[in-house]
């Protein structure tokens, strides 16, 4: 199994970025597929997640990206993207993409990790 993050870099405030996770080994259908960042001496967070069709399709976001940020999935590529508009300065961190085999959760216990892509946001 393997998931690969990409699509980071640096984007200045107010700007917008997408990142992509590529997903080997895995039948999506039966699996949420989710976002967590790690800022610089933070504690990972979750960030947004996205249930497989097989369960209710469901989206969700934390409250700090709630409305600037869209997740969305596209299992025929067996890739999930992270829209992120209207950046901030604190949306600054490492981007991770998990895979799980139960529902989405907020929780970083996933079954499945990828290595990360950074993403700085500077003027």
């Amino acid at each position: 199994v393997q998931l690969q993050a990409s699509g980071g870099g640096l984007v200045q405030p107010g700007g917008s970025l997408r990142l992509s996770c590529a997903v080997s080994g895995l039948n999506l259908n039966y699996y949420a597929l989710g976002w967590f960042r790690q800022a610089p001496g933070k504690d990972r967070e979750w960030v947004s997640c996205a249930n497989s069709d097989s369960n209710d399709g469901g989206t969700y976001y934390s409250d700090f990206v709630k409305g600037r940020f869209t997740i969305s999935r596209d299992d025929a590529k067996n890739t999930v993207y992270l829209q992120m508009n209207s950046v901030k300065t604190e949306d600054t961190a490492i981007y991770y993409c998990a895979a799980d085999s139960g529902v989405c959760s907020n929780y970083d216990l996933y079954d499945y990790w990828g290595h990360g892509t950074l993403v700085t946001v500077s003027s």
